[in-house]
């Protein structure tokens, strides 16, 4: 099951390494990274590592080491886009980039366990562009194509 993991998680640093070739704006890449998301809720899937973190506790420790090693991958990644908006003043947070990315990466995991239920695609996308536009400065207007771009998928 951990190479399962491994799979799962290569697939996704490989849309991610997508998502950062285009070197957009921080809150372009930020939309990009909530469009992985979106792509895996409308494909009828879940994120294998959000589903498995539910059951965290009864899990091998190597599978439990490669859930973490996941998450701790994405906010590292998260981090990098977030300070560099921060610099270039195309983002506003307060606190950390890395308590910010931890926000950003339960948030969007949240949004998708909630919307899956429903069967509501719009519910994930409505959370989603909430919380990315509370990142982004008040005279900065939103991005086209905020969770609906094209973007690498993971499959």
């Amino acid at each position: 099951m951990e190479s399962f993991i491994a799979r799962y998680a290569s697939r996704f640093a490989g849309a991610l390494a997508e998502v950062e070739s285009g070197r957009g704006a921080a809150r372009d890449r930020l939309a990009g990274y909530a469009d992985l998301y979106l792509h895996v809720l409308r494909a009828h899937k879940m994120c294998l590592c959000g589903m498995l973190a539910a059951e965290y506790q009864t899990l091998p420790p190597p599978m439990q080491d490669a859930v973490i090693g996941f998450f701790d991958s994405n906010e590292t990644w998260l981090e990098g886009v977030l300070e560099q908006g921060r610099q270039d003043g195309t983002l506003h947070f307060t606190g950390s980039a890395r308590d910010t990315a931890r926000m950003i990466v339960g948030g969007l995991e949240g949004a998708m366990l909630v919307a899956r239920p429903y069967g509501d695609i719009a519910r994930f996308q409505a959370a989603a562009a909430n919380l990315l536009a509370g990142l982004v400065p008040a005279a900065a207007a939103p991005g086209p194509g905020l969770l609906g771009g094209s973007v690498a998928r993971p499959a």
